[in-house]
């Protein structure tokens, strides 16, 4: 199972930016006033954050700095592993790369953690939009700089947009591919501009999820390399402790350029962030009940329900707690790959789901920790009830002759069982499917009319997935399907699935709180479909769904984007590309009580890493100084 997030806004910036340009605060991109700089962006609603505020509410400025901050992450973006590293180059398809990477790097503009969908500006301290809303006009700060001094420039934005178009990671290419000029206007001003084919919120992934490297650190070296030589960058932390593929610790940047900017001030508390790398969660699990490692997010139910009793907890020097998940469409799932012609009749697919058992594997192997995952976009409005609405009609009437006739009917369910691990029921349904399909049972495994079995491989790279697997592949077995369990290392778990080299694997992604078209292409849309290394494991490959897709760049209105996201919702869920199978409804965390943190956490992000700080006096009372 894989963990990212789409948005890649919300990760590659942990918090915003100054506010310095002359704008009234109540700002909607699809009202944005054009031809007048503004402070910050939002895609629908007021700006929280007035031009003169001093920092956002979620963060602590009188925190104390110092100490820290040990883990192993639970979420990751692009090519980055929290298993192993060879590289830190984080925005290329190549190489294993150390999650955070991205918070030595700072961008053009920045998200707010407790609102859905605004931005505000970092190294630019305005932006004004074009009355067409095609071009984005960046002034840029003229103290920005990057660790070595030099100053941060247009130049440098334009080399970094210019190559990740070109060179980035496929998930940043999908994102700017209707980005279609990209110039320096004087040293501190760079232009964007689109072609008119995107979506009026693109821009908000853009300008605060792509990163600026030094166009002259790069003059001599080459971007698409492999590299352990950590880059030059601009951002809060830098790259300190290098130990490939096990630990590798980001340094707090002393004199920062932009720490006294308004949202900037309160976050980047610990001197020190270190991230230890594990093969496998058990040892990860011990050398955090040991204390080497100071904060864990558990994603085993067994482990959660059962072996937090160490020590540790009895003395009360860990903490064991829930935590609110945010307020963002959610999906863990796993992808059929439709590159393989077995995989493409969606009878198939349907009777796949249909082998997995999820009410034994909750009583059983989860203790009932989790809930079972319905929806591509669970925890979300986008989730789909029911019959569709008045206003999901209008949307799927125009389609009628191009869509399935269920789409009229409920929402797909997920199928239930009997809780017996084997529910016949089911099984005689997908036996059922898979004989539609055009295929026989030979010797008691399917085969189609060629003679070739109907072979599943789910790949999978750490042996706790195991576990929850193994009873799903004995069911697929048991009606006749060839189906293994391939467990192989990180790196050839990241090329195989960068060449689309798998029948099954899982992943977890957190889309963003507002999705925009580009990032529901990359990951839906047929042109991400042959592109090696998206995130489009399933290969899903439909107009109707890029018909939708475009829709969701249209809307003008939350209500609007509701609408039109749950009907993808339904007809994804009825295509089967994907099988959601479960969700935790919160974080399951534990630490050990040697933190400050600011209660409640924003509703839209959770990086503790850089909002929480160490309290010396704690850390104190349980030995940790």
């Amino acid at each position: 199972m894989i963990k990212v997030h789409l948005n890649r806004r919300s990760l590659l910036k942990y918090s915003g930016a100054a506010a310095l340009s002359a704008l009234a605060p109540h700002l909607a991109l699809s009202e944005v006033k054009t031809d007048v700089p503004l402070h910050g962006l939002s895609a629908f609603g007021d700006l929280k954050y007035p031009k003169d505020f001093t920092h956002f509410d979620y963060t602590n400025p009188d925190a104390p700095k110092g100490g820290t901050f040990c883990f192993s992450p639970s979420i990751w973006i692009l090519n980055q592993s929290p298993q192993t590293f060879n590289t830190l180059n984080g925005f290329s398809a190549r190489g294993d790369a150390p999650p955070r990477v991205e918070l030595c790097f700072d961008s053009l503009m920045t998200s707010a953690l407790d609102e859905p969908d605004s931005i505000y500006g970092l190294v630019a301290e305005s932006v004004t939009v074009s009355p067409d809303k095609r071009t984005f006009t960046f002034k840029m700060r003229p103290q920005a700089r990057f660790h070595d001094g030099s100053p941060l420039t247009a130049h440098d934005a334009v080399f970094s947009y210019e190559t990740l178009k070109a060179k980035g990671h496929p998930d940043l290419v999908v994102m700017m591919a209707e980005l279609k000029e990209i110039a320096a206007v004087d040293d501190h001003t760079v232009r964007l501009t689109f072609s008119g084919n995107h979506s009026d919120r693109a821009i908000l992934d853009i300008a605060a999820g792509i990163p600026i490297f030094s166009k002259a650190w790069y003059a001599t070296r080459d971007f698409d390399a492999s590299t352990l030589e950590a880059p030059l960058g601009s951002g809060a932390y830098r790259a300190g402790i290098i130990l490939p593929g096990q630990t590798i610790e980001y340094e707090r940047v002393a004199d920062y350029w932009a720490k006294d900017l308004p949202v900037q001030r309160g976050s980047n508390h610990f001197d020190r962030i270190r991230i230890e790398f594990f093969r496998d969660r058990q040892p990860d699990f011990e050398s955090f009940k040991k204390g080497d490692i100071y904060w864990r997010s558990e994603s085993v139910a067994k482990t959660w329900a059962t072996e937090y009793n160490f020590p540790a907890i009895q003395q009360k020097r860990v903490v064991k707690r829930e935590f609110s998940s945010e307020k963002r469409p959610m999906m863990q799932a796993w992808a059929l790959n439709q590159r393989r012609e077995q995989f493409r009749d969606p009878r198939v697919r349907e009777a796949i789901a249909l082998c997995f058992d999820f009410e034994w594997t909750s009583k059983n192997l989860f203790y009932d920790v989790y809930k079972r995952s319905q929806s591509l976009f669970e925890k979300s409005d986008f989730r789909a009830e029911g019959k569709p609405s008045a206003e999901e009609l209008a949307i799927i009437e125009p389609l009628r002759d191009r869509l399935p006739p269920e789409i009229f009917g409920d929402a797909v369910l997920q199928p239930a069982s009997d809780g017996s691990g084997r529910d016949r029921n089911n099984l005689r349904r997908a036996v059922e499917l898979i004989t539609a399909a055009g295929y026989t049972r030979q010797n008691g495994k399917f085969a189609d009319a060629s003679g070739r079995p109907l072979n599943l491989e789910m790949l999978i790279q750490a042996e706790v997935f195991t576990r929850s697997a193994t009873p799903f592949i004995n069911n697929l077995n048991a009606i006749g399907i060839n189906a293994t369990l391939r467990l192989v290392d990180p790196a050839q778990y990241q090329v195989r699935l960068q060449a689309f080299d798998f029948d099954m694997m899982g992943a977890a992604y957190s889309l963003g709180s507002t999705p925009t078209q580009e990032s529901l292409q990359a990951m839906f849309g047929s042109k991400s479909a042959a592109l090696p290394g998206s995130t489009n494991f399933a290969g899903v490959a439909d107009p109707v769904i890029d018909a939708l897709i475009q829709k969701v760049g249209d809307v003008r209105s939350r209500a609007e984007l509701v609408t039109i996201m749950r009907v993808l919702d339904r007809l994804l869920r009825i295509r089967r590309d994907w099988i959601p199978n479960w969700y935790s409804a919160n974080h399951l965390i534990a630490y050990w009580d040697m933190f400050g943190f600011k209660e409640p956490k924003p509703d839209y992000g959770f990086p503790v890493e850089t909002l929480w700080w160490l309290d010396e006096t704690k850390a104190k009372a349980i030995g940790k100084i």
